[in-house]
């Protein structure tokens, strides 16, 4: 049962950091039209913050949860493909680098990977951009 609630508890930590901070992170740093210096550091720290806790849990257990591969992990390696859009080195953590190379290498998440890759397609114009971060978004339909 304590693997469940561990399991639950490193799910929370992506919801609730990995996945807002992160976020944050690739739109200022990749996406906002006008690159805000504090925003930029601001969140490229945090990422680094984030990035120090989950290095520091993996310097104890294989994976986020423990022992076992659980959703928790599942949820929180494809928020750290993008590191170097981040700001992040991933040799500056070698445990959290360890954990990463060990999930990409499953055969499984290689087809997920190609699966999002053969269907992204770049922000190419300022119709999508306004699609995507653009009052457009807030219109009520």
């Amino acid at each position: 049962m304590r693997g469940k609630y561990d399991a639950l508890q490193w799910l929370m930590f992506q919801m609730g950091g990995v996945g807002p901070m992160l976020g944050q992170a690739h739109h200022f740093r990749i996406y906002a039209p006008e690159k805000i210096e504090y925003a930029v550091n601001r969140y490229t720290n945090e990422a680094k913050r984030l990035y120090g806790v989950i290095d520091t849990r993996l310097s104890r257990h294989e994976w986020l949860a423990g022992d076992q591969y659980t959703i928790a992990d599942i949820a929180t390696f494809p928020w750290l493909r993008s590191w170097q859009n981040q700001g992040v080195e991933l040799d500056d953590y070698p445990n959290l680098k360890r954990w990463f190379n060990t999930i990409a290498e499953r055969p499984a998440v290689k087809r997920g990977v190609e699966v999002l890759a053969n269907a992204r397609k770049p922000l190419q114009d300022d119709k999508a951009r306004e699609m995507l971060f653009g009052a457009t978004q807030y219109k009520r339909h």
